[in-house]
């Protein structure tokens, strides 16, 4: 039973929840909760240890290194402070693009561009997830793909996703060569209307950042579309426009299977 924050095990763990460099140096990430957890391990993520707390935890012990660790300990190390329980320790694993295998003619892939907050990343995955895209790209990063607030607000959900960084050109050249429709996303007069789409093909729905949106690679390399508002405002946040763009490529997928 870990007692003091003083102890090793548990000033490693502050560092590689606290420090991104520290888990980038390691190739290790950290996982709290226990639905977070369970798709880590379901989908095939090597654990390195575990961090249980028996008052509070109410799953399945996981198999592997486990540390015991205090209540007042706990407290002190997780985020959501006593709910859950359980935080592990995972190797992460590499996700080359060459490694996409296109196996089916209606695949939708969202593309993110240097996108920088870690809690938007999280909800756009919980998306995609949800609405059936088949994987998301992120190019030309600034946010660590395992940062704690990736994970927490995704729920998890990147784990069971198709996940690749990279940057625009290789990006671009994947797109091309597998005959993706371009979609890009510029707050421009030439546009056509999400709905007025034909998305019953392979889509590569490009989206950049809160601040500047996508950059001028990706000018006139695809067909630009924008979701038709009714207020007086000119632009929603990204993870709702991502959203919003996921189920409409569901909606139209789904209207040709039946």
């Amino acid at each position: 039973m870990i007692e003091s924050t003083q102890n090793e095990h548990i000033k490693r763990l502050q560092r590689l929840i606290n420090k991104n460099s520290e888990r980038k140096k390691n190739k290790i990430f950290v996982v709290e909760g226990i639905q977070e957890n369970e798709r880590a391990l379901r989908f095939g993520f090597q654990p390195q240890e575990f961090f249980i707390c028996e008052a509070y935890f109410q799953g399945e012990i996981p198999t592997g290194i486990l540390h015991y660790v205090h209540p007042k300990v706990y407290a002190k190390i997780a985020y959501r402070g006593t709910t859950e329980g359980i935080i592990g320790i995972y190797h992460e694993k590499e996700n080359p693009l060459s490694r996409f295998k296109i196996e089916k003619e209606n695949v939708s892939v969202v593309l993110l561009e240097s996108p920088e907050k870690p809690g938007n990343l999280g909800a756009v995955l919980r998306s995609c997830e949800a609405f059936g895209i088949d994987a998301i790209i992120i190019t030309e990063t600034k946010t660590d793909f395992y940062n704690p607030n990736v994970i927490r607000s995704s729920v998890g959900c990147l784990f069971g996703m198709n996940f690749f960084q990279t940057s625009n050109q290789e990006a671009y050249d994947f797109f091309i060569k597998n005959d993706f429709q371009i979609l890009t996303t510029f707050m421009e007069k030439n546009f056509e209307s999400l709905p007025n789409l034909n998305l019953k093909k392979k889509n590569g729905f490009c989206f950049g950042t809160e601040h500047s949106g996508l950059s001028d690679f990706w000018k006139n390399k695809g067909k630009n579309f924008l979701i038709p508002m009714a207020g007086t405002i000119d632009s929603i946040n990204l993870s709702n426009a991502v959203a919003i763009t996921c189920y409409e490529n569901l909606r139209q997928n789904q209207e040709k299977n039946k």
